[in-house]
């Protein structure tokens, strides 16, 4: 903590010790500036933004596309493959499109989802309800249940 120095005052002490003197904060009253080895920081700052980006983890969303006629061999083998993505970690986004005159019965896919839920709801838990987003499309998200 030098205080308040003239900036032609502080490039010389920088000078004098080998470093560089950095702005921090430019709209500061009055400005922040320190003395450091500046590619020593910059080094610093690469680092530790590539540990933040392994410690981090980016949540993958799969799609399973069931029908309103699916078969219950069908559906468990879906089922199944629903709860070994849960099990990787990745969200799962549960797709019903109906054609024809399916849309006229939207409840008969609602009960299908219901019934793909109670297969996979030891793994995984509801994020989002099932939803008619529109016409001819039901959706529901399922994330990983907690441990």
């Amino acid at each position: 903590m030098l205080g308040i120095v003239p900036i032609a005052e502080a490039q010389r002490k920088a000078d004098d010790r080998n470093l560089d003197l950095v702005l921090f904060s430019p709209a500061a009253k009055p400005p922040v500036c320190k003395l450091l080895n500046y590619s020593k920081y910059r080094y610093d700052q690469i680092r530790k933004d590539k540990e933040d980006r392994k410690k981090s983890s980016v949540v993958k969303i799969k799609e399973v596309q069931l029908s309103q006629t699916i078969d219950i061999g069908d559906i468990k083998v879906k089922a199944k493959r629903t709860t070994e993505f849960l099990q990787e970690g990745c969200k799962v986004k549960v797709v019903i499109r109906m054609r024809g005159r399916q849309k006229a019965h939207p409840e008969i896919s609602m009960d299908v989802m219901k019934r793909f839920f109670d297969m996979v709801q030891e793994s995984g838990m509801m994020e989002k309800e099932p939803k008619q987003e529109s016409a001819a499309v039901i959706t529901m998200i399922l994330a990983p249940a907690k441990k």
